[in-house]
């Protein structure tokens, strides 16, 4: 897990996603509540919950959620992006 100096100030969202898609989630835009989004793990159909602002208080959380649903790191999503 990263600590919050090693994280970008801020990440697209729409970048985040594409990321997440081609590491095999399945991204659902209109699954959350307002404008978030929902992206669950193909394998097990756990989902995490993507707000619009990914600020790296925010993106920590998700990556956390992201590792123990699926295994997949940071580093694996910084090389997809």
């Amino acid at each position: 897990m990263p600590s919050l100096s090693e994280l970008p100030g801020e990440v697209k969202r729409k970048k985040f996603t594409k990321a997440l898609e081609r590491l095999g989630f399945v991204i659902n835009t209109t699954g959350g509540k307002g404008d978030h989004y929902k992206a669950t793990w193909f394998k097990n159909g756990k989902a995490v919950v993507i707000q619009s602002e990914l600020r790296k208080d925010v993106l920590r959380y998700l990556l956390k959620e992201i590792e123990q649903i699926s295994g997949i790191t940071w580093e694996d999503i910084k090389n997809n992006l």
